[in-house]
């Protein structure tokens, strides 16, 4: 009887699913039509966009190449280092020059701009960006001693490389800073907004930062467009270096303004602090307390605090007492 029961109720089911799929058919042709509406957006005929796969594959590339050894799915020694070396830069080339033409072919037929040479330009490009490794490694083996000297925490220079999000995220960020300032368009913001899907640290390519930039934990870090920072410069969690909020319609009159703050050298932010404004320039050897509001500079070797809150402390004695204490 239960059997018959439940056979019935999976036809219903069934005949029930059928009856809804009938109205596919005009839901689809609403969504076709929508097509034609010039209000909305959509990439029909034009060059597809590559997938977030092909520049994860892109980056973990990278670093293999950038830090031998660490990342490669083999041991490395003397006597394979050559080959394996060889290898992985000529299949990072492979990838990269794809990638390059990939979004120079897809800016050029989208919007029709003149023929940039998309296959020659790519490799080209691709090249340009495979001999600056060598100044990138050494740029990077500073944001990582940058990173061990502040952290008492960081066991090893080895541990910062495999574990820390901070130095994934400034690792991702300089590759895509050089493909920025090379006017390769897309693909170096698709790379940090990966980086900022898997760390939570949103750093946009076009920011100019210095050596020994070290971000401590990170997640919740925003670093805007036109952010100039200096060296030797350590931000903690929840910074946002950004701008301030522009009215409607102004983005085309100011895409490319100086819109965000200049941090110059040996300067600490604490986490929760919000920096804003073009002009907004913090000075050398400045200390910015946590959860502080700035949209002004700040002279060289100032800090900047919130003024201490008072804590409340409730607590149940002989009778009710209410105690406030400065923090």
């Amino acid at each position: 009887m239960e059997e018959l029961i439940h056979n019935g109720l999976c036809r219903t089911g069934r005949d029930n699913a059928a009856e809804h799929r009938k109205d596919l058919p005009h839901v689809i042709n609403a969504i076709l039509s929508s097509m034609d509406d010039k209000r909305c957006f959509a990439h029909i005929g034009d060059e597809p966009i590559h997938f977030s796969t092909s520049v994860r594959e892109m980056i973990d590339r990278f670093r293999e190449v950038l830090f031998p050894g660490y990342f490669s799915s083999e041991k490395i020694d003397g006597a394979n280092l050559v080959y394996n070396l060889g290898q992985g830069i000529s299949k990072l080339y492979d990838i990269l020059s794809d990638q390059i033409i990939h979004v120079l072919r897809h800016d050029c037929l989208r919007y029709g701009q003149a023929c940039s040479e998309c296959e020659n330009s790519g490799h080209g490009v691709a090249l340009d960006v495979i001999r600056k490794i060598p100044e990138l490694r050494v740029i990077l083996a500073e944001d990582i001693k940058g990173a061990y000297d502040g952290d008492p925490a960081a066991k090893s220079h080895d541990e910062i490389i495999f574990s820390y999000p901070g130095l994934y995220a400034i690792t991702v960020y300089r590759i895509a800073h050089i493909l920025h300032n090379l006017g390769v368009p897309q693909l170096p913001r698709i790379m940090t907004e990966h980086a900022h899907s898997m760390t939570g640290i949103d750093i946009h390519p076009g920011a100019r930062i210095g050596k020994r930039f070290v971000i401590d934990h990170g997640t919740g870090l925003v670093i805007g467009e036109t952010s100039v920072i200096g060296n030797n410069v350590r931000i903690y969690q929840n910074v946002t270096i950004g701008a301030l909020s522009l009215p409607p319609n102004a983005g085309e009159k100011l895409r490319g303004a100086k819109r965000h703050p200049t941090i110059e050298d040996d300067v600490i932010i604490y986490s929760g602090a919000t920096l804003l404004g073009g002009d907004t320039v913090i000075g050398a050897r400045s200390v910015v307390g946590g959860n502080v509001w700035l949209t002004r500079s700040i002279p060289p070797d100032t800090k900047v605090f919130i003024d201490s809150p008072r804590l409340i402390y409730k607590y149940q004695q002989t009778e009710e007492a209410t105690h406030e204490y400065p923090v």
